[in-house]
């Protein structure tokens, strides 16, 4: 069962979500908080797996709160709920250590799908995210990482599972790309997180872009 945390400051938006996911049988909702600090407490509380995160909340808003559940350590996937009018809040969530981002006006189906990815632990980058990462990276004068000596310690096979998740791929995706099994594909990725210094998946991502590994257009 995936346990959810709603973390709204619209009663209105947490209703329709915990419908939304109430219907399905391997989905629960634990939780609800208006703000983030209401989020971060209710996740110590309730320990849920996945944490639907909106971004701006009185108080403390879903990014610091976001921050701090992943500081925490051991603790739920955090899906961001954005419009995708801000640059600054998108790489904001990355760089806190969100593991997806949903649009608010996204299907009930896509919100479901959605739960899931994150709450098996792959990272949820839709299209239109992708491309705002790759494109952020392809500006002209936007500081980049120095080239990390630590990328020479992928092996061929880890070098091509980063390639993957640079394109969103999930651990399904990369076994049936690369003919492997979905274990052996656990295996890299989390080999690569660990040679990267990669937080998560998304994070892993973002690095692929800054290192060269994968370039806009490519």
């Amino acid at each position: 069962m995936i346990r959810v945390l709603l973390a709204d400051d619209h009663r209105l938006v947490r209703t329709g979500f915990r419908v939304i996911l109430g219907f399905e049988d391997d989905i629960e909702v634990v939780g609800e908080a208006e703000n983030g600090a209401q989020a971060v407490e209710a996740t110590a509380r309730h320990s849920p797996d996945v944490v639907l995160m909106d971004v701006e909340m009185p108080g403390m808003d879903g990014l610091e709160a976001t921050r701090r559940i992943v500081a925490a350590g051991g603790g739920p996937s955090v899906l961001i709920l954005t419009t995708f009018d801000r640059d600054d809040y998108l790489f904001a969530a990355l760089e806190a250590g969100a593991s997806g981002f949903l649009l608010k006006n996204s299907s009930p189906e896509s919100l479901v799908e959605a739960v899931r990815v994150v709450a098996r632990g792959d990272a949820l980058l839709a299209p239109e995210i992708t491309r705002r990462v790759i494109s952020a990276f392809a500006r002209p004068g936007l500081p980049r990482a120095e080239p990390a000596a630590r990328l020479g310690e992928l092996t061929p096979r880890e070098h091509e599972v980063l390639v993957e998740l640079a394109g969103g791929a999930t651990n399904a995706e990369i076994a049936a790309a690369l003919h492997l099994g979905e274990t052996t594909v656990k295996t890299h990725v989390s080999r690569v997180l660990t040679k990267l210094g990669a937080r998560d998946r998304t994070q892993a991502v973002v690095l692929a872009y800054e290192l060269g590994v994968v370039r806009p257009g490519g």
